[in-house]
């Protein structure tokens, strides 16, 4: 896994639980990163992401706290500062569905919890390095799902063969 120097980063970290919420903040001061803003309420998280530039979310999902709610408000609310930050998804909600949820609420990348320090630098890193094109369509905004080359694709006009 490739070293990056994260001294400039700033993150802000959506989670409802102190406990992880400080040792998520930890971890993150652990690699270097200089700027941690940290709250358990979506509202305050709104103000800090509109006040300060922010690199990069990592937003929770669970009762009590709707991080899809406020994926769906930093991708295509109304005066969003910065609508193509990476998010990261953290959250215990792990069906298949709820996945497809986050993915097409606009999520840059997803985390089960538990999480390791090890899991959340790879997060970081693919953020880094993959930075993928962003569609806005109808009813989606947020980076292109696609994560790979499809060598069977055939092009914009697959459909029309017969």
């Amino acid at each position: 896994m490739q070293s990056y120097n994260l001294t400039k980063l700033s993150i802000l970290v959506l989670e409802k639980h102190l406990l992880i919420r400080n040792l998520l903040t930890e971890v993150f001061r652990e690699f270097g990163v200089s700027t941690v803003l940290n709250t358990p309420d979506p509202k305050i998280a709104w103000e800090m992401l509109q006040q300060f530039p922010v690199d990069l979310i990592m937003s929770d999902w669970t009762e009590g706290l709707n991080g899809m709610a406020f994926l769906e408000r930093v991708r295509r609310g109304q005066g969003s500062r910065n609508p193509f930050i990476p998010v990261i998804v953290c959250t215990a909600n792990t069906e298949y569905r709820h996945v497809c949820h986050a993915r097409d609420a606009g999520m840059t990348d997803f985390l089960a919890k538990p999480v390791s320090a090890k899991t959340i630098y790879s997060r970081i890193c693919a953020a880094i390095e993959n930075q993928r094109p962003f569609i806005r369509v109808a009813h989606f905004f947020g980076p292109d799902r696609r994560r790979h080359a499809d060598a069977l694709f055939g092009g914009m006009n697959r459909r029309l063969r017969a």
